[in-house]
């Protein structure tokens, strides 16, 4: 019976839409957005954001995750510290299920926050189209 019960419990624990199962969600999705974002600043040397002056990251914070046409949208912020300055960058991407693999396809930042929408990110594609699970492996 115990043996039962502990099965139970954790088929319980791990469905889909329970406490636990929406955590290792939104923790997976955060996880990807910050090596994301990491990724594709210092990669670019954030060249149309601080006109090539030396920066630092000291924060990335995930907003909100929702579903919309299809894809994942993740919003979120990043500051920055520039040459004696604080800078707030507002980033959403959207991640696409392509022949079972997730990537992302959309991307934008911006230095005012906004409100976004599918309609309005589909205007920005992601050229390198990464597959999604290259950004979730906890590179700290």
């Amino acid at each position: 019976m115990k043996y039962f019960f502990g099965i139970f419990l954790l088929i319980l624990v791990s469905l889909p839409g329970s406490p636990r199962a929406e955590s290792q969600e939104f923790a997976k999705y955060e996880m990807g957005f910050k090596n994301f974002l990491t990724c594709e600043l210092t990669r670019a040397n954030a060249q149309d954001h601080f006109q090539g002056k030396a920066f630092k990251i000291i924060m990335i914070d995930l907003f909100d995750i929702q579903s919309e046409s299809g894809m994942v949208i993740i919003t979120g912020a990043v500051q920055c510290f520039v040459e004696g300055n604080y800078f707030t960058l507002y980033a959403a991407l959207g991640v696409e299920t392509i022949l079972g693999i997730e990537q992302v396809t959309y991307y934008t930042i911006r230095k005012k926050d906004f409100s976004i929408l599918a309609t309005e990110l589909f205007q920005f594609p992601y050229k390198e189209g990464c597959p999604w699970s290259r950004y979730r492996i906890d590179t700290n």
